[in-house]
């Protein structure tokens, strides 16, 4: 079987490649960590009057706050997070008005880092997937620039979710 018969179909729309399959890439077998609302600013779109590429990432911080509110201890003077990588896939574009949910789940626990899947969708259509992908959300001390170990409080969260 060659790659292209595993490649899910693509069209284009308004300027944009938009997978056909409404599958994610991701967060099939993560556990759930949070959703959060982001309301699309007017500010957020482009010349293309859709919402910028670059403010997924914005959104993803956002969701990544707000998940991080609930889990008391998660930084301190010697522990605090990076982001360490990024990966977006762009399903399709988000238009002006629109209400969203940033699903936030947990791939992977490791030593010093978290990799957390995340999937934009509309909030009154779940089926209606804007993005997927993940990051890798690694743990250092500020002061060395050395990683240390995952707070316990990342993992019982990440751990308690299931």
């Amino acid at each position: 079987m060659s790659s292209s018969d595993t490649a899910p179909a693509k069209r284009k729309r308004a300027g944009h490649t938009e997978a056909t399959d409404s599958t994610p890439a991701t967060a099939a077998s993560a556990t759930r960590l949070y959703v959060a609302p982001i309301t699309v600013r007017w500010r957020d779109l482009d010349a293309f009057n859709h919402v910028n590429n670059a403010n997924y990432l914005t959104y993803l911080e956002e969701a990544r706050l707000q998940w991080l509110r609930h889990v008391p201890g998660w930084f301190d003077e010697h522990s605090m997070p990076v982001l360490a990588a990024s990966e977006i896939n762009y399903r399709r574009p988000i238009e002006w008005p629109a209400e969203l949910h940033v699903e936030l789940s947990c791939e992977r626990l490791g030593n010093s880092s978290i990799t957390l899947a995340h999937r934009i969708l509309d909030a009154a259509d779940g089926e209606r997937l804007y993005s997927d992908g993940r990051v890798v959300m690694v743990w250092m001390n500020p002061a060395t620039g050395k990683t240390v170990p995952l707070p316990q409080s990342i993992r019982d969260a990440a751990e308690g979710a299931a």
